[in-house]
Parts: C-alpha cells; structure tokens; sequence
C-alpha cells in the first residue's frame, strides 16, 4: 500500500512538472494550439462545474458570461484604444454584473428549469452580440492583442501560458478554499435542502446569486484570456455550439469535481484538433463518447480514474490482511 501511494505521487509530481515546463519541453504550437486553448476552456468549465458541484446549478450561460467580458474588453481595447490590462478588468467586472441579474433571474429555478432560463439567457447573449456592430457582428474583433508584457501569445506564448497558468491555479485554489467556508458549507446546504436551510434562516436566492456571480467572474476571465490567446473574438465564440462544448468538457471530465473541468478540457481540445484527421465523423464520435460516459461513468473520466484508485487501493489491502494475520500468529508467545 505504501509503494502504491507513494507511486501515486510521484506521478501526480511529475504531471505538476510537465505542466509547469511545458513551454520549454514542447513545440510553440503545443503552448499555443493545445495548452492555451485547455486553460480558457477549462475556466469556463469550471465556473460550470463549480456551479454544478456546490450549488446543484446546472448552467448553460456560462459562454453567455464568457462573451460579455471578452467581446466587451477586445472592442474597448480596439475600438477605443483602451489598455487591454483595463478593458480586461471592465469586462470581468460587466461580466460580474452579468453574473448577479442572470442569478437572481434564475436563481428562484433549480433542475430543468433552471438549465432552460440559462440556456435562454445565453442566447439572448449570442444575438445580442450578433446583432450590435460595436462588436463586429459575426466577423468579429480581430487584433486583440494582450498587454505587451505577456508577448505575442502565437509565436512567443511563453509569457502568457504561465500567466494563465498563475490565473487557473488561482481560481482553483479560490474555489476549493470557499467551499470550506461558512459561505460554501451553507451553498451546499442549499443544494441539498433549500426548504429546511430556508427554515434556519438562510436565503436561498441570495446565496445562489452570489455564486452564480462568482461563476460569472471566472467564465468572464476566461472570455478576456481566450480573446487575447486568439487575437479576436466574435459573437460566434459563444454560440450554442460553443455552449454545448464547454457542457461536454464538464460532463467528461467530471461535472462532480473540479479537477474534471481541466481533465475534460484538455480531452475535448485534443481530440478537436486531431479527431478530425482519423475520422470525418469526429463529431458523432464525440457524441457517442459523451454518450458512453454519461451512462457507465457519470462521474466523468475523473470517476473512472477514482474507481480505479478505489479499487487497487482495495485489492492491495486484501493482500495485506492475510500477510499481517500471518505475522501476527508467529508472534503469539507458545506455552
């Protein structure tokens, strides 16, 4: 057993260092067409997921949310010449804001109803941008450009891969610490009982509002870092295609745990960028993936890995047993 969790470790580290050096253990396209697209969409999922986990809130307006901050922030730093350090962080906060009237539309919601209210709200956002020319319609905003001192995200992305690296890690960390606090303790109360955690006191609207909010927040960073990690942004970024994208990242990875947002983004862009190649039915390949998950592992493939771990854990304890009943019987002082 301690050979196995020490192994266990030492794969997790040496996954940590691959991350953490990958800019200079890879070809730029890697960084650029892989890792950068996985840390974006892993953002946004798991606003999702956070949402999903803790708040039993399944929301598909998150692209929505993701919209707001990025189309806003590329037409600001193009249109109006704003720095694009500050266009991000208006964008983030009108992302935010968002955020707090989506909730508090949806909030009094939960299950189907809920998913249909998002997925509205959402396509309110697609058309809204689609429509308005300050955000160039479906051609889009094109030279969105990052502050200067991230560097040009296609050809040097060094700079910018580990500032997004920094921003998901942050997210993470802020997540798993909020859900221990009073805040996060009551949120899954609320999930799991709104009418009894309404009798103690607690409002249920206001709680999921407010995580509804910080959802937005993180979706809207993500908005902001995809446009400069692609140099534009356009309505289309967010289209229901796009939102049944981030969906599948979740519920691949694991719509159960955090980590399956980053597990399932990086599966979903790797097999975008070369599915395509082995198969012109790359979709409906990925659909019955989607499909098989759903129905044997609903906990994702972050599920199918702890089953895993749960059961050689389990396997290696049953060995034990009988080498620690041995040796507990040639101990036994004879008479």
């Amino acid at each position: 057993m301690r050979a196995y969790t020490t192994a266990r470790w030492i794969v997790l580290a040496v996954i940590g260092i691959m991350v953490t050096l990958l800019p200079e253990l890879s070809p730029t396209y890697v960084s650029s067409s892989i890792a950068l697209p996985t840390l974006t969409t892993g953002l946004c999922a798991i606003s999702l997921t956070f949402l999903s986990t803790y708040g039993g809130l399944v929301s598909l307006a998150q692209t929505g949310l993701f919209g707001v901050a990025g189309l806003l922030a590329a037409s600001l730093a193009v249109e109006s010449h704003v720095d694009p350090a500050l266009a991000g962080l208006i964008g983030i906060a009108a992302a935010a804001t968002a955020g707090l009237l989506f909730g508090a539309l949806a909030s009094s919601s939960t299950g189907t109803y809920f998913l249909m209210i998002t997925l509205a709200l959402g396509e309110i956002s697609y058309y809204l941008f689609s429509a308005v020319p300050a955000f160039g319609l479906h051609e889009g905003i094109n030279a969105v450009f990052p502050p200067s001192w991230l560097g040009d995200p296609v050809r040097h992305p060094t700079a910018i891969y580990y500032f997004i690296l920094l921003v998901a890690v942050g997210f993470h960390l802020l997540l798993r610490y909020l859900v221990r606090t009073p805040f996060g303790m009551a949120l899954q109360g609320v999930r799991d009982d709104p009418e009894r955690m309404t009798a103690l006191g607690y409002n249920v609207r206001v709680h999921r509002t407010l995580a509804f909010a910080l959802a937005a927040a993180i979706a809207g960073t993500a908005g902001v870092l995809a446009a400069w990690t692609n140099t534009r942004i356009s309505a289309d970024s967010i289209s229901l295609g796009v939102t049944i994208g981030v969906l599948e990242a979740a519920v691949i990875g694991g719509m159960y745990s955090l980590e399956g947002a980053w597990i399932g983004a990086f599966t979903l862009t790797v097999l975008s960028i070369y599915g395509p190649a082995f198969t012109d039915r790359y979709a409906t390949v990925l659909g019955i993936l989607f499909l098989a998950i759903v129905l044997v592992s609903p906990g994702g493939l972050t599920g199918v890995l702890t089953s895993i771990d749960r059961r050689v854990r389990h396997a290696l304890s049953n060995q034990q047993l009988p080498a620690l009943a041995d040796r507990g019987a040639s101990e036994q002082p004879r008479g």
